[in-house]
């Protein structure tokens, strides 16, 4: 198990900010608003090859247990509290020492576990004496740092990897020559097993760097599949409305309550990212904030939150939208449908809280409009769930497997032909400048989502309606529920006569 350290401390004292230090980028949502961060945060620290398990929590403040909002803030911190080898006191040392910091310190140094002293906000030597004062929280030396510009951050790390005991990965060994006969053996019988049709594909789709359409150029190397053991784990971002359920669902996969559920809009600010297991596949879910329309979005929080959790678009693998089934599909639902398929990611929509439908007439009415609603994505499945009471759930995630493979499916250069061959007997390409516009051969350059390159005489000559034709056919052939498709039209390269 990785040695795990939780940063705690109470609100507004720069943890979050620590944190994305410490991970590398900007995974936590960072603004002055006290309270932001409600949910636990995992990240992996990376120091000179010693990996420690990072937790961000909300702040600790005893004042705020009034509200549910606040006892649910701090339940996820204790749990984080509970759960870390060690754990990362930081204080705000440009406000100076606060009666609740001692309180703070005095509740996780009852916990008998070791506490290392950050002082943030310390951004240049001449204030190393504002920590004089943190001394008296009982915690031993007191680290002065400045999570912003990174000042004192080495041995604030280097304390971490100590106190915890993580040790230096062993010194890299020497393969001698039958190992790297071995070695290169392994490649050349990985290069023998490569698919042909994605060799040629690699060569085949060049696309013009100048055609801002173009399919990126393929990896001569296969993209694994997902239903390859080394593919990874696949990436599920829960989307969707304020209030639509989207944490009830994410705490049901999980079997515990890993992000805050309440009834007030806006609850889930930053994204949180869960590993899961599931009918023995591994899975990162994410939850992530709510999006309302644009124009109602007026807080800097709200839309830094938003902008975040539209960024997860992009690294997902599957987007899962859950909608409200009580309330049904919205204009809103659809725009965040239409971004998920202009990224190319696959695409289930979950139509949550069908535990409030009351008849058969009552879904059949959420089913025809959502229908309606989506009827650009006709290739998008939906299922009823209930994240109250768990119904549908496995066949939601059973659904997700299904799309995951569909988004990553490939298939030959020959069988692509043999199929376009049959599409050409039944509907040729059109005519174009008094000519019929010659077609060389089908072929697919890319997965995730499945993309394919048609080679012809007369790019210009194959309209977008055909191309729209075209995907329908490879639909109506090959399934690909849950994804989209990409179709796109080049030109022959010519080749030098020879002499």
């Amino acid at each position: 198990m990785t040695a795990t350290i939780a940063l705690v401390g109470r609100p507004n004292v720069g943890k979050s900010t620590l944190y994305n230090r410490m991970i590398g980028g900007r995974p936590a949502l960072v603004h002055d608003t006290p309270g932001l961060t409600r949910d636990r945060r995992y990240g992996e620290l990376d120091y000179f090859g010693r990996v420690v398990r990072v937790i961000d929590t909300g702040g600790l403040d005893p004042a705020a247990e009034g509200d549910a909002i606040g006892r649910g803030i701090h339940r996820q911190a204790w749990r984080a509290i509970e759960e870390a080898d060690a754990l990362v006191l930081v204080v705000d040392g440009a406000a100076g020492l606060a009666p609740l910091d001692a309180e703070v310190a005095r509740n996780i140094r009852a916990t008998g576990k070791p506490v290392i002293l950050a002082v943030n906000k310390i951004d240049s030597p001449k204030r190393d004496v504002e920590i004089a004062d943190f001394y008296g929280l009982g915690l031993g030396e007191p680290f002065p740092v400045s999570a912003a510009h990174g000042r004192g951050f080495d041995k604030l790390l280097e304390q971490i990897v100590t106190v915890l005991g993580v040790a230096p990965p062993p010194a890299p060994v020497e393969d001698d020559e039958d190992e790297d006969e071995d070695v290169e053996d392994e490649d050349e019988d990985e290069e023998d097993e490569l698919d042909e049709a994605a060799a040629d594909d690699a060569e085949d789709a060049a696309a013009d760097p100048d055609d801002p359409d173009a399919p990126a150029r393929p990896s001569k190397r296969r993209r694994p599949h997902r239903a390859d053991a080394d593919a990874g784990p696949v990436r599920i971002a829960l989307l969707g409305k304020p209030n639509a359920g989207k944490s009830s669902l994410c705490n049901r996969l999980l079997g515990e309550e890993r992000s805050l559920v309440h009834h007030q809009p806006g609850t889930t600010t930053d994204p949180v990212d869960s590993p899961l297991r599931f009918a023995g596949k591994d899975y990162i879910l994410v939850d992530t904030a709510g999006i309302r329309r644009k124009a109602r979005v007026e807080e800097d929080v709200e839309k830094l939150a938003v902008t975040m959790a539209l960024g997860q678009i992009e690294r997902a693998d599957v987007v899962v939208l859950v909608i409200d089934a009580a309330l049904g599909p919205s204009e809103q639902d659809a725009r965040l449908l239409g971004a998920a398929e202009a990224a190319g990611k696959a695409i289930v929509v979950a139509l949550n809280k069908s535990d409030l439908l009351r008849g058969a007439a009552a879904v059949e009415a959420v089913r025809t409009a959502t229908t309606d609603n989506f009827h650009f994505l006709t290739w998008a499945p939906s299922v009823l769930v209930s994240a109250e009471r768990g119904d549908g759930v496995d066949k939601l995630m059973d659904t997700v497997a299904k799309v995951a493979i569909q988004h990553q499916r490939r298939i030959t250069t020959a069988e692509l032909n043999r199929f376009f061959a049959e599409v050409c007997e039944t509907v040729p390409p059109p005519i174009w400048h008094g000519k019929s516009v010659r077609v060389y051969y089908l072929t697919q350059a890319a997965v995730g989502p499945p993309t394919f390159v048609l080679k012809a005489s007369a790019p210009d000559g194959i309209s977008p309606a055909y191309r729209r034709f075209l995907s329908n056919q490879l639909r109506k052939r090959y399934g690909f529920k849950g994804t989209p498709l990409r179709v796109f039209v080049r030109a022959k390269d010519s080749k030098p006569k020879k002499k």
